[in-house]
């Protein structure tokens, strides 16, 4: 059976094991998901910086594990060290913010992100620009409130997002939108029957990029 590292970028073993799970279930059996979480960055990264300083932890950790896995999916929206990995490595590395942008893009749809991280909102369009799907980004919609608390309240963080969801479709004109982080995986799962345009979840995004790289 095919084997895939799943990276966690915030130093949550809770937040790792949550999405594992999930990543495990969009395998469907078709392969094994491990987490291996990262020790020296914050437990939720909220900024651009502490998302750069976490890269090379990143490429510590996959390479390795390199012998180890068919695939690895970095689990943090903004891919950190997902670049240096795929230059490092021989397997396929799927970032689930790259992933998801490039799902909720096809079609030429025009996709927003729903997230909680403020100090994020300039590296989550840096990233549609450098896919270049600026043109179709509608722009990223944030609840308020501290993001690790709102994290810590799953009911509370649903409605949040679900909110924000609803003006991304309706303000901005978003035909998909993203759930823009992994620890935000189990709310992702939560939204779909509230809306008829595509809610877009970043870990299922990747888990399809990487099987369907490994069974090319």
């Amino acid at each position: 059976m095919l084997r895939i590292l799943l990276i966690n970028p915030n130093s949550s073993a809770a937040t790792t094991a949550m999405m594992v799970s999930i990543a495990a279930a969009c395998c469907a059996g078709r392969a094994e998901v491990v987490g291996a979480t990262a020790m020296r960055a914050p437990a939720m990264i909220v900024d651009a910086e502490a998302l750069a300083a976490s890269a090379a932890e990143v490429v510590d950790i996959g390479c390795a594990h390199r012998d180890a896995c068919d695939g690895i999916i970095v689990a943090a929206f903004g891919d950190p060290g997902a670049a240096e990995l795929r230059g490092l490595c021989p397997m396929p590395v799927a970032g689930i913010g790259e992933a998801s942008m490039r799902e909720a893009a096809q079609g030429g749809r025009r996709f927003g992100v729903a997230t909680v991280t403020p100090a994020l909102v300039a590296s989550i369009a840096g990233l549609a620009e450098r896919l270049g799907l600026s043109a179709q980004f509608t722009g990223t919609r944030l609840i308020e409130g501290d993001p690790a608390a709102l994290a810590a309240d799953p009911a509370r963080l649903a409605s949040a997002l679900a909110a924000a969801t609803r003006a991304s479709i309706a303000e901005d004109g978003a035909q998909a939108v993203i759930i823009g982080g992994g620890p935000l995986a189990q709310a992702a799962d939560q939204l779909q029957p509230q809306f008829a345009v595509p809610i877009i979840k970043p870990i299922a995004a990747a888990v399809s990029q990487l099987l369907q790289r490994l069974s090319a």
